[in-house]
């Protein structure tokens, strides 16, 4: 047991509500961010998020929903907890000696409609932030050219240890990052991202005082740096949503109502990173009884009219597992 009048027994812990709002916006994946000032990384950019209060919140899933109201005047639809996150380097600022926080992390999905609070919040992409997810238009120019050699040399320096470990940083590289003839995983954002943190490639590391960074004196910016360990929440978030589309219909949380299998395909593409193949996407998508036709129409700019398509919510009756079950550079 600890003496009583001890750092150990004294130290307080406070619980953090945070949610990633993902939504689709003019083809592009977005997360709703609440902007404030720069911390040492140069992060600006932040979720929403407020502290849990067991006076004033029944829940922590209502509490979030009471602080995305307070700070961005928007409503939450679906919210589903994503996991929870309480390293302690990973929140804390130099000196700190506050109460320890421990990060509930929620996702959330919704249309991006307008913010009340413009001057502080706003819709981001987020490949703003991860710009080597985004696989739209190929392999991103971003790892040959900035993270491929640095994480090869980072390889390289645990060739040369003594120490030795469970999988080797070569293997976890060509695993995540689909490198050495490796398939490329979409869904493993999360993984990535720690990689590239655990390196010292990513400023969130030099702010958090991680000694891989010492080696890199032209570190470059790896994507847009955010407060706390919200880019790791964020990431987390996008690993799931690129996971759980393909086995249950939340993709219909992006869409409006009546949409054409275009937009529809557009959406899942912007979801998951890679270009899907126009007829064979329209042949999964129907033949899994996911859409029907409303009898209407779009007119579209020097185009024929396209067929409206709504959500066939009777799948989720027929099939315990109605998803859009995509597998990139395959559909």
């Amino acid at each position: 047991m600890p003496d009583p009048g001890s750092a150990a027994a004294t130290a307080g812990v406070e619980i953090g509500l945070n949610a990633a709002i993902v939504a689709v916006a003019d083809n592009e994946p977005v997360v709703l961010i609440i902007r404030s000032e720069a911390d040492s990384a140069g992060a600006s950019d932040g979720l929403p998020f407020g502290p849990f209060s067991p006076l004033q919140h029944r829940t922590f899933e209502g509490g979030l929903r009471a602080w995305v109201q307070r700070q961005t005047g928007l409503e939450l639809g679906y919210a589903e907890q994503l996991y929870t996150f309480g390293d302690r380097g990973r929140h804390a600022q130099a000196g700190d000696v506050g109460p320890h926080i421990v990060s509930i992390g929620y996702l959330a999905l919704t249309q991006a409609k307008p913010v009340s609070d413009t001057q502080h919040s706003a819709w981001r992409s987020w490949y703003h932030y991860f710009p080597w997810e985004d696989w739209r238009r190929g392999r991103p120019d971003i790892l040959e050219s900035a993270i491929e050699p640095r994480l090869r040399e980072w390889t390289q320096a645990q060739r040369s240890a003594s120490a030795a470990q469970p999988i080797s940083r070569d293997e976890r590289v060509r695993i995540c990052f689909g490198l050495d003839g490796a398939a490329w995983d979409e869904e493993k954002v999360l993984e990535r991202y720690e990689l590239l943190y655990e390196a010292g490639l990513v400023e969130e590391a030099a702010r958090d005082g991680r000694e891989a960074t010492r080696q890199w004196s032209d570190r470059s910016r790896l994507g847009v740096p955010m407060r706390f360990d919200h880019r790791r929440i964020l990431a987390t978030a996008i690993g799931r949503v690129r996971a759980k589309i393909k086995y249950r219909p939340v993709i219909f949380e992006l869409m409006p109502d009546d949409f054409t299998l275009f937009e529809l395909q557009r959406t899942v593409e912007a979801i998951l990173g890679p270009h899907l193949h126009k007829q064979n996407f329209r042949r999964l998508v129907e033949g899994a009884g996911l859409v029907e036709p409303t009898g209407e129409v779009k007119m579209r700019t020097g185009g024929r009219p396209a067929k409206l398509y709504r959500f066939r919510r009777e799948v989720l009756l027929e099939r315990p597992a109605p998803g859009v079950r995509v597998k990139p550079g395959k559909v």
